[in-house]
């Protein structure tokens, strides 16, 4: 059985030591289980959330916030 490789989030690059990998964050998907993110030691501080996903939270809070009725 072959490890499998990982790739740092914030670099793009592999990261070949096993020891170097940390699990960052893990991120749901619509369909099926969902994946772990890994960096490099040296960049685990350095990760930021998608900003795709953000984005798009945003948008839906601000979508609430103007069209919720008043109470």
């Amino acid at each position: 059985m072959t490890a499998r490789t990982h790739v740092c989030r914030y670099c793009d690059e592999p990261i070949t030591e096993p020891g170097d990998a940390v699990r960052v964050a893990y991120e749901e998907t619509n369909t099926g289980p969902g994946r772990e993110v890994w960096a490099h030691r040296d960049h685990a501080d350095l990760v930021q959330p998608d900003p795709v996903a953000m984005r798009i939270l945003a948008r839906v809070l601000i979508h609430r916030a103007l069209n919720t009725p008043d109470e």
